[in-house]
């Protein structure tokens, strides 16, 4: 049985675009994997911390010797890990937010990038963990930051993501970006004729 986890990290919830086109991935992915399971994680949904002094000192200590309360602030970073071990793909959706990933999508970030769980050093560097996965990023950003734009040089999303996730192991990754939806914000803009193009590249993804 394949496994697509998908993660969502916009707090627009019904009104954003990375949901939308995420909820479309999800039914052309179903469509084509009967009985595939489909694995949600919200993380505006889910109780996110910046790391702290203990957590990082725990993360360090070998499993066998953490104490209770080292093993709890391990807890979710650990239930957070484990669902993307078990996933067979990941469709991941982030909308820009001042040029670079929402908050909750860094704070996520920071509880499955774990030496001895999503990477190891070795006697050649660095070693991502986390291998044999397609991703899926769909990106929305409210303006246009394509190659060759003006503001092109202003996209910390796709590069940071694919170097974050690079790092891991995740190197088979594909982008599909919604851009210029501050057009939507204009009552007199068609949605759904905008999102259309959109729709149809997921479609031809998936």
């Amino acid at each position: 049985m394949s496994i697509l986890l998908r993660v969502d990290s916009s707090p627009m919830f019904s009104a954003s675009v990375s949901r939308h086109l995420a909820d479309q991935f999800v039914a052309q992915w179903s469509n084509k994997h009967a009985g595939g399971q489909v694995v949600v994680r919200d993380l505006n949904k889910t109780e996110l911390k910046p790391l702290t002094a203990e957590w990082v000192a725990a993360a360090y200590t070998p499993e066998d010797a953490r104490t209770a309360e080292q093993k709890q602030l391990l807890a979710l970073s650990d239930e957070l890990i484990a669902e993307l071990e078990k996933a067979d793909e990941l469709v991941i959706g982030l909308p820009m937010h001042n040029f670079s990933v929402t908050g909750v999508t860094k704070l996520w970030i920071d509880q499955i990038a774990r030496v001895g769980k999503t990477f190891a050093y070795g006697a050649n560097g660095p070693q991502g963990l986390l291998t044999n996965k397609k991703v899926t990023f769909i990106v929305a950003t409210g303006g246009k930051y394509d190659p060759g734009t003006a503001y092109a040089s202003y996209n910390f999303v796709e590069p940071y993501v694919r170097a974050v996730f690079g790092f891991l192991g995740l190197t088979d990754v594909k982008f599909l970006t919604a851009g210029g939806t501050s057009a939507l914000m204009n009552p007199a803009t068609d949605r759904a004729a905008f999102l259309q193009p959109y729709e149809e590249a997921v479609a031809a993804h998936v």
